[in-house]
């Protein structure tokens, strides 16, 4: 089997790290480079945290090259040191690399490793889309070249995580996200409607980070600030594993059902950050807002336990 070429555009963020830990793990999977985005932490913060991690998993010649650091139109709302702690990755002291990042920006290198191999590279968005919005404003070739992209954020038919109807990676820059998906390329959203049924328990996470390796060190490290979070705001026992659900997608979309629709992202109003699909069951005369929009293949449904088994498989020591 070859590989499956991927960019991983992110913004570390502690389930990010378990999204980039499984990809490297994945044999299905050849991580072609990472670019990074404000998100969960500025991105400063999350451009060192990428190539920690890489540098963590034996992998430092895999190259992280920095993105925007504010949205298209809004100011940057700020991290989230409650869910992910003071330094992104669940702890309070920034990480400090060995490496660096490369030179050029995000929107480039996104350009250039499509570019490179048309119609075989993916795109993995794991945060913020502003990086995508600048690569389409600035390379609109890439609609062509790109096998798929593929993006863990959104809320189809589901309520939002960051306000009562946006999802977060959305509600950072609704701006980017309502021109990406509307750029006409072979998209699918893996969103909310999906992540929220992934829940890994509090037993599965202790297999995954009481292992031996520097991976399961890292993850003993970051998990517990996102746990607690969700054990206080959510009542679970366990996370929501939502980008390694992104990941899992990749490597195993038939345990995903979709659907496709138009899709809008709300820019005004207490309804900022919420993707809107037209379902189909309106008269079209009285939407102009959807009218010409390319069809995004929505995730509406998920075998839990598969996506579940993959994530402990690709995170976890043998069992």
């Amino acid at each position: 089997m070859t590989p499956r070429p991927v960019i991983i555009d992110t913004d570390p963020g502690v389930d990010d790290a378990m999204a980039l830990l499984m990809a490297l793990a994945s044999p299905e999977l050849d991580v072609v480079g990472l670019t990074t985005i404000f998100g969960n932490a500025e991105t400063t913060v999350t451009t060192a945290n990428a190539i920690w991690i890489l540098e963590v998993a034996g992998r430092a010649d895999i190259p992280v090259t920095a993105g925007a650091s504010a949205p298209l139109a809004a100011p940057y709302l700020g991290p989230v040191p409650q869910v992910h702690g003071a330094n992104g990755i669940g702890g309070t002291d920034p990480v400090t690399p060995a490496g660096s990042a490369a030179a050029g920006s995000a929107a480039d290198a996104l350009f250039a490793a499509v570019a490179k191999r048309p119609g075989e590279v993916s795109i993995l968005a794991l945060g913020p889309l502003t990086n995508l919005a600048i690569a389409l404003d600035r390379h609109p070739s890439i609609v062509d070249l790109v096998a798929e992209v593929v993006v863990m954020g959104g809320n189809a038919l589901v309520p939002g995580n960051a306000t009562p109807v946006a999802e977060a990676n959305i509600n950072n820059d609704p701006e980017a996200a309502d021109a990406v998906f509307g750029a006409g390329w072979p998209i699918v959203m893996v969103g909310l409607d999906v992540t929220h049924q992934v829940n890994l328990a509090a037993t599965a996470i202790a297999r995954i980070t009481g292992g031996e390796t520097p991976e399961a060190h890292l993850l003993a490290a970051a998990v517990p600030t996102y746990q607690r979070f969700f054990e206080v705001t959510n009542g679970l026992d366990g996370i929501y594993v939502h980008d390694p659900t992104a990941v899992a997608y990749l490597i195993a979309p038939d345990a995903f059902t979709t659907e496709r629709w138009p899709l809008r992202v709300e820019t005004e109003s207490f309804s900022r950050g919420k993707t809107w699909p037209n379902l189909n069951n309106t008269d079209e005369a009285v939407l102009p807002a959807w009218n010409g929009r390319p069809l995004v293949q929505v995730c509406t449904g998920v075998d839990a336990n598969q996506v579940l088994a993959l994530v402990e498989s690709r995170l976890g020591p043998p069992r």
